[in-house]
């Protein structure tokens, strides 16, 4: 029997130590999204601050709607409501685990939708330091990941891993992410050009939970190293389970939203 014991342990021991640092990164992403699988949808309000980098400022006001879509990736609508200038522009995103994301912009203006390609889904959104890309669901499938070390950011104890775009249309080359080891949330994301320079960090704070497991962060402030420009998300009205449905979500609601 001890001789069992000791093979046993043996071969747990060979297990852990022959996890790659691709396993072991895939690993902390897939379980960073088992925790966040099951709100079914959400409602949200945010409001957009733009800073230029002479520190002039400028606001909006937005609403997100959000639908979880099984096996596959989230929906989400995005209105704005104010400045006057872009009150009604309406953003739809189907968010997919592989292949190009769909997405659709209402200009209220033109009285047009317009379909985003593929390809310029690394353009700012809205004029923000936000990229469409950066507004979708950020499925497992659509990057690759390897894990780098462990690191404390802020006070607490994190992963750091990098995931590498899959589809050869993103904006970047590599993110490196810091993941708290407590709850597996996001804290900081870095982010590379084509070039593989430094480009934007994403800073994650005010994390809530709702419904006794879904963590969302209440502050988001997204910094262009390249531009000096800074786009800072304030979230607040968190509200999950509303009843939305597929409806919600039809490329014709884009010219009824209020």
């Amino acid at each position: 029997m001890k001789k069992l014991c000791i093979l046993i342990l043996l071969g747990l021991s060979f297990n852990a130590t022959a996890q790659t640092p691709e396993e072991k990164g895939l690993e902390i992403a897939n379980e960073a999204d088992r925790r966040d699988t099951g709100f079914h949808d959400s409602t949200a309000s945010m409001r957009m601050l733009l800073r230029n980098r002479q520190g002039e400022e400028s606001t909006r006001d937005i609403r997100v709607r959000t639908l979880e879509v099984e096996n596959d990736g989230d929906k989400s609508l995005t209105i704005f409501d104010s400045p006057a200038d872009v009150k009604g522009t309406a953003f739809l995103s189907f968010t997919h685990k592989s292949g190009p994301d769909d997405q659709w912009l209402y200009l209220p203006a033109l009285k047009r939708v317009k379909r985003i390609s593929s390809r310029n889904k690394s353009g700012p959104f809205m004029g923000s330091e936000f990229a469409y890309e950066d507004l979708s669901s950020q499925e497992v499938e659509k990057y690759t990941y390897k894990y780098l070390r462990d690191e404390s950011y802020d006070g607490a104890d994190c992963y750091v891993i990098e995931r590498d775009p899959v589809d050869k249309y993103s904006g970047y080359t590599r993110q490196v992410v810091w993941v708290d080891k407590a709850e597996y949330r996001p804290l900081k994301i870095v982010y590379y050009d084509r070039k593989n320079s430094l480009l934007k960090t994403l800073i994650f704070t005010d994390y809530r939970q709702f419904l006794d497991r879904y963590w969302r962060s209440h502050d988001m402030f997204m910094e262009n190293h390249q531009t000096g420009k800074s786009t800072r998300l304030t979230w607040s009205n968190y509200i999950f389970k509303t009843g939305l449905t597929e409806r919600d979500f039809d490329r014709n609601s884009l010219k009824r939203v209020r």
